[in-house]
């Protein structure tokens, strides 16, 4: 085993890939990895040693890496080099299917400092240079219908607290006939459906809490609303307001927050807010307090939307320690609710209550594998702008993780809508 392919690695940046742990207990540790991924693989119907194989091991770190941390040493082997695939996503779906977990390695879900991925990084992996929040193409049929949901309010069920409350659920068929050039009106679509759930229309103001880029509010003034943002990250706030001034938007407003959340909300409150694909990157523990501030920046009788990555029921151990390497480099708080835990959240934590669903697992799927080709497109870009190789194949391997988990159902895109309760007899 050697590690010259490791010298060309910035230490400074990558510290835990140019450490590989190599200690005499890690040996007979490392061994057995090896042997485990070998049954892995075997059982996942996983070629390793044909003329054109599914996966090639280039260094022995692999199994070392595996050995000291489980899933985040399989991805951290990749991020190096040592080992790669012609279809990664095809791979971690194997994995994941036979519930492949090595024994060791957890990365526990941090405090979220509000940091958004940086404007170039989103720019090269999508069509709309700012959105990465999946997509909802055109040829999707939606079906919806009412279902009684229970409460989780203090007293439910007793004296006039009702037991139970109705829930508009939305299942959004897959899409069909889908090209490339699809993604940007899927984008799109998705900003639509947010905007709709919201009652967003002309006069409205809408509310983005957090900004994710300025699409959401280019839409939202489109439609002649009267969009703001917040944001605790002053670069994004930075990048947006660019991106605004370039599309001509001089109405909308974003606020840099001290904090990733607002202890009293928002002010001035909003009739409309839209939150995307923040709940799921707040630690467990800072989730009820943002839930309040949704509720204290939303005025009465106005509308929220949420879009979240939730887990299912079939969300198993492999899935969970599957995202160690997301929190250890990209979403430190990352911890994916089910949606059972979002109208807890509302009923328990503020005076807001979900009466809207949208499901569109198919399409967010089909978009991240879209994105994941823009960024393949924008390669040279990318290095170009100081993303080195190991962030790249980083960034590779973070699509088609998610693309595993929602193909194999572990986890589903959803978009619910929010208001407070006791309106119009919710």
């Amino acid at each position: 085993m050697t590690d010259q392919h490791l010298t060309a690695i910035d230490v400074h940046a990558w510290p835990g890939l140019r450490a590989v742990p190599r200690d005499w207990r890690l040996r007979r540790r490392a061994r057995r990895a090896e042997a485990e991924f070998a049954h892995a693989c075997a059982e996942a119907e996983l070629d390793l040693e044909s003329e054109r194989p599914d996966l090639v091991v280039e260094h022995d770190e692999l199994f070392y890496r595996i050995a000291s941390s489980g899933w985040l040493g399989l991805a951290e082997s990749y991020m190096a080099g040592e080992w790669h695939a012609a279809d990664l996503h095809e791979v971690l779906t194997a994995l994941l299917r036979v519930g492949y977990k090595p024994p060791r390695g957890e990365v526990v879900p941090r405090t979220y400092d509000g940091g958004a991925l940086p404007a170039d990084l989103v720019e090269f992996s999508s069509a709309d240079g700012m959105s990465l929040m999946g997509g909802l193409f055109e040829s999707g049929v939606p079906t919806t219908v009412r279902e009684s949901m229970p409460s989780y309010v203090s007293g439910a069920g007793h004296g006039s607290e009702p037991a139970t409350h109705f829930v508009d659920i939305t299942r959004v068929a897959p899409p069909v006939a889908v090209e490339r050039a699809d993604l940007g009106t899927a984008q799109a679509g998705v900003i639509r459906a947010l905007l709709d759930a919201a009652e967003a229309r002309r006069g409205t103001d809408v509310l983005e809490y957090p900004a994710t880029g300025g699409a959401v509010a280019i839409a939202a003034e489109e439609r002649g609303a009267h969009p703001s943002a917040v944001t605790a990250d002053s670069a994004c706030a930075g990048a947006m307001e660019e991106r605004l001034t370039l599309a001509g938007v001089t109405t909308a407003r974003t606020v840099t927050m001290p904090q990733p959340i607002a202890p009293g909300g928002v002010q001035p409150a909003a009739e409309a807010v839209v939150s995307v694909e923040y709940l799921e990157l707040l630690a467990p523990g800072q989730r009820a307090e943002f839930m309040a501030s949704l509720d204290r920046s939303l005025r009465p009788g106005g509308y929220c939307a949420v879009q979240t990555l939730a887990a299912t029921p079939e969300f198993d151990a492999a899935a969970q320690r599957s995202l160690d390497v997301l929190r250890a480099y990209i979403w430190p708080g990352l911890e994916y609710p089910t949606v059972e835990e979002v109208h807890r959240l509302a009923d328990q934590s503020s005076r807001l209550r979900v009466v809207g669903q949208r499901h569109f697992a198919e399409h967010y799927c089909l978009a991240l594998k879209m994105q994941s080709e823009c960024f393949e497109g924008h390669s040279r870009e990318a290095a170009a702008a100081g993303f080195d190789p190991v962030f790249r194949r980083l960034w590779r391997f973070q699509f088609a993780l998610r693309r595993a988990l929602l193909d194999l159902g572990r986890i589903e895109a959803v978009q619910f809508t929010l208001t407070h309760r006791r309106r119009r007899g919710r």
